[in-house]
């Protein structure tokens, strides 16, 4: 087992104080958006190895698991996803909304990445849409309350939405936006995935029509329009224009399913889905992988031919994950993805181990407390904000309350998902 040193990307969107006091250590004075736990080679992890080691006792993750993959990852693991850590564990802290998003199959990450490759296009070109050659299905762990966009909403709800909107408009006795009529329109088509990409392709592509738009509709709604219905949504449509005033992004946000995540509560992100997180902390997981194919909310560049390639229209609903008890009463998540599963680790002073989920490595996390992990090949200590990598090879691993404790520790850790 290796404890870990983890990289953390200080995105503008990022709390200044979330992550740091979760982990229980000093806020850097600066945004802390995202901690990265894993061995994606743009910020692998370094592993602690030990002094004396001829590596200086520092390595990266991903070299470390290259000098001999099925040792740390396990046969199985290599067979099915190559001699790579399929996961990456992240920490996040949002204070202000990321980028609408949505991330492409396994198929399309490797034909898109081959195509710029063989283009030439630089790795680090803000015009290039695949910086790798996966897929990032993902889940998000609330720690705190969350906020976010996630899916497609019905295409009869969003042409309510709107059709309230407009009303407000005509109740207040404004001029309306003639886009508004238009994507009445084409949300009132008979085939719901047409409707939903006909409305989104008119707001990602309107330009200054949209921008004219969504500043009569902030001005109409903050000058007192009547807000009776849809309140949730006309708020954020409020909220993120004042971010990102005039984007697309604030009107397709009524296209799409807005969602509140109590602590404890998660959601899942297949490929296609378009989706902002908004604020809030959380435990997010996915595949080790950095595709994102942007829609909004953003300065940055959008490939609107690729994007709508990338995008169900489908109103799929909330995906919400359901938790799972294990006989220990510890929490289970297992999305409907190959590459990973959380498990929620509580550990009571005086009670016994906790067997660790392993199939395959883990990467565990501490943010509550002291724990001890335990194999027969070795064992290691962590303390809030530790965190590890648990070779395939080390398994069973137990999960111990240290001996001083007074209170309960609580550890995240990610395993694959085959079966342990």
């Amino acid at each position: 087992m290796y404890e870990l040193e983890n990289v953390l990307r200080p995105y503008a969107w990022g709390s200044t104080t979330a992550i740091a006091e979760l982990l229980g250590r000093p806020a850097s004075g600066g945004p802390e958006a995202e901690l990265w736990i894993g061995a994606h080679p743009d910020s692998p992890s370094t592993a602690l190895t030990g002094a004396g080691t001829y590596d200086g006792g520092r390595l990266a993750l991903d070299a470390l698991i290259a000098r001999d993959p099925e040792h740390h990852l396990g046969a199985d693991s290599v067979a099915e996803f190559g001699p790579r850590l399929p996961f990456l564990l992240k920490v996040l802290a949002a204070d202000h909304p990321l980028s609408l998003q949505v991330h492409p199959t396994l198929e399309q990450a490797r034909a898109g990445f081959a195509r710029e490759e063989a283009a030439g296009v630089d790795r680090g070109d803000a015009t290039r849409n695949y910086k790798d050659d996966n897929h990032k299905p993902e889940m998000i762990f609330a720690l705190t309350p969350f906020e976010a966009l996630c899916g497609f909403r019905p295409a009869t709800e969003a042409h309510a939405v709107f059709a309230h909107l407009a009303a407000c408009f005509e109740l207040a006795g404004l001029d309306l936006p003639p886009l508004l009529p238009q994507l009445l329109e084409d949300l009132a088509q008979p085939d719901e995935a047409a409707a939903l990409r006909a409305a989104f392709e008119r707001l990602i592509a309107g330009g200054e029509e949209v921008g004219a738009a969504t500043d009569a509709v902030v001005a109409a709604l903050v000058s007192g329009a009547p807000m009776a219905a849809h309140v949730a949504e006309l708020t954020t449509v409020v909220n993120l224009n004042h971010d990102y005033p005039g984007d697309p992004g604030v009107l397709i946000s009524l296209l799409l399913n807005r969602i509140s995540l109590s602590p404890g509560e998660a959601v899942y992100l297949p490929a296609g889905n378009v989706h902002a997180y908004l604020r809030g902390l959380g435990i997010e997981v996915m595949a080790s992988s950095d595709n994102v194919l942007r829609g909004g909310l953003t300065p940055k560049f959008i490939d609107v031919p690729e994007l709508l390639k990338t995008i169900s229209f489908e109103a799929a609903g909330v995906p919400a994950l359901e938790t799972e008890t294990t006989m220990l009463d510890q929490e289970l998540l297992r999305p409907p993805f190959r590459e990973f599963q959380l498990q929620r680790v509580e550990v009571l002073p005086g009670a016994g181990p906790v067997p660790l989920a392993m199939a395959g490595a883990a990467v565990i996390l501490v943010v509550s407390g002291s724990v001890y992990l335990d194999s027969p090949k070795g064992d290691l200590q962590l303390d809030r904000g530790g965190s590890a990598f648990v070779p395939a090879s080390e398994a069973p691993v137990n999960v111990h309350p240290v001996a001083e404790a007074t209170g309960p520790a609580v550890a995240f850790a990610v395993t694959t998902g085959m079966k342990a």
